[in-house]
């Protein structure tokens, strides 16, 4: 029994990284579609969302057939409670990359953004696919430490975010209501993509230590 527990949950494992790392991907090419008004990887990202929910479905279904089939307790239960949570702040991360792709979409041929966003959001872009790339390896590898240097890409992100929010602020934005909104909800969209990487790195640190890290907010 224990061996066929070990196997099932390394598979999970597995799976759990694979899907980060597609979030991950397909927050790269929502970016892209966002910043060039690509309107066919726009919607390359969107048709891609049925395999990110498939892949939800067959984790949670993992998830819960472990705590049914193999009663865990102590840090095996730890360890599939930590499964189950994981799962879901993936799945809001490809939910996440998803509502860039629909922007993007939504103003084509138009571009979303105003020029003088772009660098922002080019490096949001940059730095929430790094850490969709980082949650992928802490998911496999299981490090703690590489888990928590998740947290100093987030106070990145945190930073372009607030300097964002400053430049819709300034009396001086002179490009309308429509595209201000347009990117006060991106803005929000790459933010809320790398507290939930963080909120993973911070599961995986719980089951390998079982000692839970400060909270991060991951309300969406």
């Amino acid at each position: 029994m224990r061996v066929i527990y070990n196997e099932r949950m390394a598979d999970l494992a597995h799976l759990l990284g694979e899907m980060a790392g597609l979030a991950g991907s397909a927050m790269d090419r929502a970016t892209q579609a966002l910043l060039q008004a690509d309107l066919p990887l726009a919607e390359q990202v969107i048709g891609e969302g049925d395999r990110i929910a498939e892949m939800i479905a067959d984790a949670e279904e993992k998830s819960f057939a472990l705590l049914a089939t193999q009663a865990p307790v102590a840090g095996d239960l730890r360890q599939v409670v930590s499964a189950i949570q994981i799962v879901n702040d993936v799945n809001r991360m490809g939910t996440l990359a998803l509502h860039v792709a629909k922007v993007a979409r939504r103003r084509h041929p138009n571009h979303a953004l105003p020029e003088a966003v772009n660098g922002y959001f080019a490096e949001m872009g940059r730095i929430a696919v790094s850490m969709g790339q980082g949650a992928k390896e802490v998911l496999e590898s299981r490090d703690p430490e590489r888990a928590a240097q998740l947290n100093q890409d987030d106070e990145a992100m945190d930073d372009l975010h607030r300097h964002l929010f400053t430049l819709l602020m300034d009396r001086d934005w002179k490009y309308g209501v429509a595209p201000a909104v347009d990117v006060t909800l991106l803005g929000r969209y790459y933010e809320r993509f790398a507290d939930h990487a963080v909120e993973i790195g911070r599961r995986v640190i719980f089951l390998v230590t079982g000692e839970l890290p400060p909270d991060t907010d991951t309300e969406s």
